[in-house]
């Protein structure tokens, strides 16, 4: 599913994937992708358009809460995924709002746990939904190596 994802993020806009997810379909299968990773990437692309599953009440800004965790996102989600979020969340990357959008879409990725990288392509396309304008850029600083995004 997170190859289906990638190839997507480069080489479609969000825009042009709700309108015809057949066409998309063909294309993927075109480029190589099995039936099986093309319908389970579709179908988790299109609750990322739809939105959480759930209604959220509002959430408190980041600088006067603390997100705590429930068991089930506990286990999807490592100390290291999380603090991951908190950092996006410090920075202004993330709105309290959007981390939890992110936090649903992670549930909804397939396997037990998500591994820091798949997290990073969950919150890519999250933003990438939305059409974030700097997630091309964000795109870049999270899959960049980390010894290339250190100074020498």
């Amino acid at each position: 599913m997170y190859e289906v994802l990638v190839y997507l993020f480069e080489n479609y806009q969000p825009t042009e994937l709700p309108r015809d997810s057949t066409h998309v379909a063909r294309k993927l299968s075109a480029a190589g992708f099995e039936d099986s990773e093309i319908h389970e990437a579709l179908t988790w692309l299109a609750g990322v358009a739809r939105g959480p599953q759930r209604i959220v009440a509002p959430v408190p800004e980041a600088n006067r809460a603390l997100r705590a965790y429930a068991p089930r996102e506990l286990a999807k989600l490592d100390a290291e995924c999380r603090g991951f979020l908190l950092y996006l969340e410090q920075q202004g990357v993330l709105a309290p709002q959007t981390r939890e959008h992110v936090i649903e879409r992670a549930l909804a990725a397939a396997g037990a746990t998500l591994t820091p990288e798949q997290l990073k392509l969950v919150v890519l396309m999250v933003l990438w939904n939305q059409e974030t304008p700097a997630s091309r850029l964000l795109a870049e600083e999270l899959f960049a190596p980390v010894r290339e995004r250190l100074p020498n």
